[in-house]
């Protein structure tokens, strides 16, 4: 299973790549092979401000829906909008064009509560 060493990770399944006071937020491999086929994406919070862990949006598989959850309190300021004709993306490539959201953070103390890469394979037990 892949999980990049420069990324951060929560324990929902969820990757960030920071960049800045920027972060990316998409789901791991882990996720969207537990969920199989992604058929949908919803984000209806761009432009509004969430705090960490609350729901930014849901992912819809063949078999389940899911939330997903900030994780750093900021504001959504990007959808990956490819993902509403091309939701497999998530599948395909979920740490490259299968990301979801871009959070412009407020609270740069959270991203010391995000997990390793070497914690979030401890989790997933890879």
């Amino acid at each position: 299973m892949n999980i990049p060493q420069e990324l951060k990770y929560t324990k929902d399944h969820e990757w960030v790549k920071i960049d800045g006071d920027i972060a990316t937020v998409g789901i791991t491999e882990f996720a969207q092979g537990e969920l199989g086929d992604i058929v949908y994406v919803e984000v209806e919070t761009v432009d509004e401000t969430l705090e960490r862990e609350e729901v930014f949006g849901t992912v819809e598989a063949v078999k389940t829906v899911s939330d997903l959850f900030a994780p750093l309190t900021g504001k959504v300021v990007e959808f990956n909008e490819s993902l509403e004709d091309e939701p497999e993306k998530v599948n395909n490539d979920p740490f490259g064009e299968g990301w979801m959201v871009k959070i412009k953070f407020t609270k740069p103390s959270e991203v010391e509560d995000l997990l390793s890469a070497q914690a979030y394979k401890d989790i997933v037990g890879n």
